[in-house]
């Protein structure tokens, strides 16, 4: 990874130019390098899924309620489904993914017809007890060409440029991720020590392999939301069935059971709605108060406006 530094026009020119020459050789970071992995826009769909009830029928309902998968994934498409389960800790701890949520999105993209579906994170606990006691190995094991993967060796790791970046000129992503056609990001809701909040956008930091860079090297908010710019999903889905309102991100704290399932295009509307969903420790939040969501609003990445949003709210 990159030292932090000002993104120079010099350094611009650079990047731009590394671009431009991987797109002219093929090279497979070439697909990734300024991919917008923007999923199809459509005048009848509405912007955000607010679903409440069973967490596996609420995902089924907001997918349709936003078109259906079919709106993101195509035929013959690989797709990284990328959740929370970087604790070894059990489902009713709320740490990770709701592991029923994790097999419905998967199925999900089965039946829209993808090709494969990798459910991808680097793991901060050992990645074996990680799929192991999230339940997300287990749960995804039945659906056909889908794996569950804890990729927890730099091996598996590319270094990707990151050309709108204001304190990241570069960053070390999943391979895999580089080489999909769709990533949709799958996080759970909780709190988190550092950032106020883990929903999507911070939930992303789950693809890079120095997560310690992030958090001591340069200033972490920032460095969430120059990540989203080269890192952001067709289709966010915020599995708050569970909520660690306290404690986060890896527990023990409060849990509130919110049975809610939020879907949206836009990765920085579906987090500001998120911040709305629950008193994080034990307080009303106001989303300007976490820093990376507006960081990335400001570079241009979504809406902090919820106002200006068709928003379907519904039940199951």
């Amino acid at each position: 990874m990159s030292k932090p530094s000002e993104y120079t026009r010099r350094g611009f020119i650079k990047t731009a130019a590394q671009t431009g020459l991987l797109l002219t050789l093929g090279h497979p970071m070439a697909s990734a390098v300024g991919k917008t992995w923007a999923a199809e826009v459509t005048s009848s769909s509405p912007d955000l899924a607010v679903v409440k009830g069973d967490p596996e029928k609420a995902v089924f309902k907001a997918l349709d309620l936003l078109g259906g998968m079919k709106r993101f994934v195509k035929t013959g498409q690989s797709v990284v489904v990328k959740p929370n389960m970087s604790f070894a800790k059990t489902p009713d701890q709320a740490t990770n993914t709701n592991p029923v949520v994790v097999a419905a999105v998967a199925r999900a993209c089965m039946e829209a017809g993808a090709k494969k579906v990798l459910v991808l994170d680097h793991t901060l606990h050992k990645g074996e007890l990680c799929l192991d006691m999230s339940g997300i190995g287990t749960s995804c094991k039945a659906i056909s060409n889908t794996h569950v993967l804890a990729l927890n060796d730099k091996r598996f790791y590319q270094e990707l440029p990151v050309p709108q970046g204001k304190v990241l000129t570069s960053v070390n992503v999943l391979q895999e991720l580089v080489r999909s056609d769709v990533l949709i990001n799958l996080p759970t809701a909780k709190s988190h020590s550092a950032t106020g909040v883990s929903l999507g956008m911070k939930g992303l930091m789950g693809l890079i392999w120095d997560r310690k860079y992030f958090h001591a090297k340069v200033d972490l908010h920032q460095a969430i939301a120059d990540l989203t710019s080269v890192t952001k999903p067709h289709l966010t889905i915020i599995d708050a069935s569970r909520a660690l309102i306290t404690g986060g991100p890896s527990g023990p704290g409060k849990i509130d059971t919110l049975n809610t399932i939020i879907a949206g295009v836009d990765p920085v509307a579906v987090d500001t709605f998120g911040v709305s969903i629950a008193p994080w420790y034990n307080k009303p939040f106001k989303v300007d108060q976490v820093k990376h969501i507006l960081a990335a609003y400001r570079m241009g990445l979504g809406t902090l406006n919820l106002d200006q949003l068709r928003i379907v709210k519904d039940k199951v």
